[in-house]
């Protein structure tokens, strides 16, 4: 029939085209689903175990486990590997099983079964992207509520101000604190605490403390410290100088972090697309070979 091709055996174990009409694809979505899921699995299972040697080299003793750079690094290395080790485990499973269609051309064979490891790194990624997407919705829902029943204690325990502000109503040398009346007045030191949190907080989003707030802290710190006007107002631009630089230096290791985990996980991703891929070719070469899959040493048994 017009437009068909005649089948051939090409060898053992290899398919020459099989009256496949022109324009059928070269793709074999079922090798690379199996790939794509070998990788999954795997991946999963070297996770939780790198997970649980991760948790056994760390301690909350002093001088007892090892720090949190080393530790921070050697959960780069192990994500790196890892992703890399399964996404070969994968490539290598879609190039064997993937079906020739009787290609003649070397570079042929080894384009199509490249693209099969290609694929299972794609449908990887795009299955990883989604479960992070998901993940990442559920824990903003989540956290949401959390964070609106624990707000104060939060920012108590993670505002880089709040060394500053704990600095700045500070008792004088030698002066017992003092209570007063009036509008710098308050009623407890939580209260004042909140107070001038918020009012730092929003200085430092703008980089200035206007003055009237600078004036009204300095009422307040006099108040609660005992010390003179001129002094209070020194320490208030002194604490605020101070919260200032370690809001700026929290938000900076914030981006050096992120900038950090960008590249480390592109430049993964980038090396598990070449490892799927190298992966393929050599199991579309042992599938042309007939190499035997074996997934121990092969040892020779001596004759007696």
């Amino acid at each position: 029939m017009k437009g068909l091709i005649q089948m051939t055996q090409v060898g053992p174990g290899v398919r020459a085209p099989t009256d496949a009409a022109v324009g059928t694809s070269f793709v074999e979505w079922g090798a690379v689903l199996a790939g794509a899921v070998l990788a999954a699995a795997l991946s999963f299972v070297f996770l939780t175990f790198g997970a649980a040697i991760g948790l056994s080299t760390t301690s909350p003793w002093a001088d007892s486990g090892v720090s949190a750079k080393t530790l921070a690094a050697m959960a780069v290395f192990f994500a790196m590997v890892q992703q890399i080790g399964s996404f070969m485990a994968g490539g290598y499973v879609a190039g064997r099983m993937r079906s020739r269609w009787g290609e003649t051309n070397k570079d042929e064979i080894e384009f199509r079964d490249g693209l099969h490891g290609g694929l299972v790194w794609a449908v990887g990624v795009a299955i990883g992207a989604a479960l992070f997407l998901s993940t990442a919705g559920s824990a903003v829902k989540t956290g949401a509520d959390v964070a609106g029943k624990a707000a104060a204690s939060a920012a108590a325990n993670a505002d880089p101000s709040a060394y500053s502000i704990d600095t700045l109503l500070r008792p004088g040398a030698g002066r017992p604190p003092v209570a007063g009346q009036g509008a710098a007045s308050v009623t407890s030191a939580a209260d004042t605490r909140t107070e001038v949190a918020r009012i730092f907080a929003k200085a430092t989003a703008s980089g200035t403390l206007p003055e009237n707030d600078k004036g009204y802290l300095a009422s307040v710190v006099a108040q609660r410290t005992g010390l003179p006007q001129p002094e209070a107002e020194k320490r208030v631009t002194e604490a605020f100088a101070e919260a200032n630089r370690a809001v700026k230096e929290a938000a900076d290791k914030a981006r050096r972090a992120s900038v950090l985990t960008g590249f480390v996980t592109a430049a993964g991703l980038m090396i598990s697309f070449g490892a799927a891929w190298w992966a393929a070719l050599r199991g579309g070469n042992h599938r042309d070979n007939q190499v035997p899959a074996r997934f121990a040493i092969p040892v020779q048994r001596r004759l007696s």
